[in-house]
């Protein structure tokens, strides 16, 4: 194609950080909940489960919203379903803001904030990013992806500041203006079509009919499996630790911080699996986060000091910070161009279903109980699920080598197979 001169271009990378930008921006769609969690359940006076219901709702809306924007990004460019979901968020935060219920916070959250908003932030950008890089296109994918967790690092005290100030009603209207005044420009930035997309958004390109002994289904649905299991597990500490740190009599504001320093961290661990990726592939990267995750994730069960959870909370960032993205390049690995976007739509999608899954089972699980022991108990259980599928495939892999890549798939100066 005529515009293959745009790959890793100058224009690419304008391109990516507008992406990054509008990612931690639109990232606040997953992370704002987690910190009002505390503040909602005290004024509608709910359980711990039921106070966790936004936050499902909105992962499972992440999660909906992933495979359908996607598909309108494939064909219209991801600047349209952009500007829409732009709308939704900043319109749901302040409905969510005015909300006389739980049940009316809840939808706002999970309907427009999550599913019509949040969720172009995600895995249409990444999936957009990894359109625009040849030879840099890992650590393309894991700059796209950091936006998530940068999303993690800034709103969780910006929120705790405005909430301390203005109570949480307040502070929700006032992420909406943020959120309508920042990303409209930015958004506009991003009308190019990807270099070698053809106008109906398809590419002409081959893969292997059974990736991994699998069809391109069954690998699809396994690879999703595997993103439930891990998310699970990762969603424990990352969604109940401003509400733990609460009940150990730290404060939510600690919480929060512990939040922060996570998700900062697992900005470096993305950043490194996705050079990393580039060196040994997406599957041993994603095995090697597994593994480190569920040891950092055990580790909580036997430490609870608040510098103990200040220094767990970075290591668990470390550890778990690059498994999302290596399951994009896991994709990429073993389909063709023309099937990532909806493919990893459909597997990304998969980890938020965990996140939300997670997130409601350890609510539930500490009101039954009335501690989070069993709740990390149960996350090590599912990580356990998680290291064993993606073994299993990594044994498969050993008598069935990658389908070959594309020209515009291929990195630079890389023979052909």
């Amino acid at each position: 194609m005529t515009d293959e001169h745009l790959l890793d271009s100058r224009t690419a990378w304008i391109r990516l950080a507008a992406i990054v930008a509008l990612s931690t921006l639109g990232g606040a769609g997953m992370w704002t909940v987690v910190v009002a969690l505390p503040h909602v359940q005290a004024e509608f006076g709910a359980g711990r489960g039921d106070a966790s219901l936004p936050y499902t709702l909105t992962m499972l809306g992440l999660g909906i919203g992933g495979v359908v924007m996607g598909r309108l990004a494939d064909r219209f460019g991801v600047m349209r379903p952009l500007l829409l979901a732009i709308l939704m968020l900043s319109g749901g935060y302040v409905l969510a803001g005015l909300a006389p219920s739980l049940i009316v916070y809840a939808l706002a959250q999970g309907v427009m904030i999550g599913m019509l908003g949040a969720s172009v932030s995600f895995a249409p950008l990444m999936a957009d990013a990894s359109l625009w890089f040849r030879r840099r296109r890992g650590i393309a994918v894991a700059l796209a992806a950091s936006g998530n967790y940068l999303a993690g690092v800034v709103w969780p005290p910006l929120l705790t500041a405005l909430i301390t100030a203005y109570g949480w009603r307040v502070a929700h209207v006032t992420v909406g203006v943020i959120c309508l005044l920042a990303m409209l420009p930015l958004a506009l930035m991003l009308r190019g079509r990807a270099p070698g997309l053809q106008q109906n958004g398809r590419r002409s390109d081959v893969g292997a009919a059974r990736p991994l002994g699998l069809s391109r289904n069954g690998l699809t649905l396994v690879l999703a499996f595997a993103g439930i299991a891990c998310c699970v597990a990762m969603a424990m500490p990352q969604v109940h630790i401003v509400a733990y740190c609460g009940d150990l009599g730290y404060g939510v504001a600690r919480g929060a911080e512990m939040l922060s320093l996570m998700l900062g961290c697992g900005i470096v661990s993305r950043l490194v699996s996705g050079l990393l990726a580039d060196r040994i592939g997406g599957l041993p990267t994603l095995l090697l986060g597994a593994v480190a995750q569920g040891a950092a994730l055990s580790l909580f069960l036997f430490f609870d000091g608040l510098g103990s959870l200040f220094l767990l909370s970075a290591l668990f960032g470390l550890f778990q910070g690059g498994i999302v993205p290596s399951y994009a390049v896991v994709v990429r690995e073993n389909f063709p161009a023309s099937e990532v976007g909806f493919r990893v739509g459909i597997v990304l999608s998969s980890t938020l279903v965990g996140m939300a899954l997670g997130g409601w089972l350890s609510g539930v699980i500490f009101d039954a109980t009335g501690s989070y022991a069993a709740a990390f108990l149960n996350g090590t259980a599912w990580n356990a699920a998680n290291v064993l599928i993606i073994a299993t495939l990594l044994l498969r892999r050993r008598a069935r080598p990658a389908a070959p890549a594309t020209a515009l798939d291929r990195p630079a100066g890389a023979a052909t197979p």
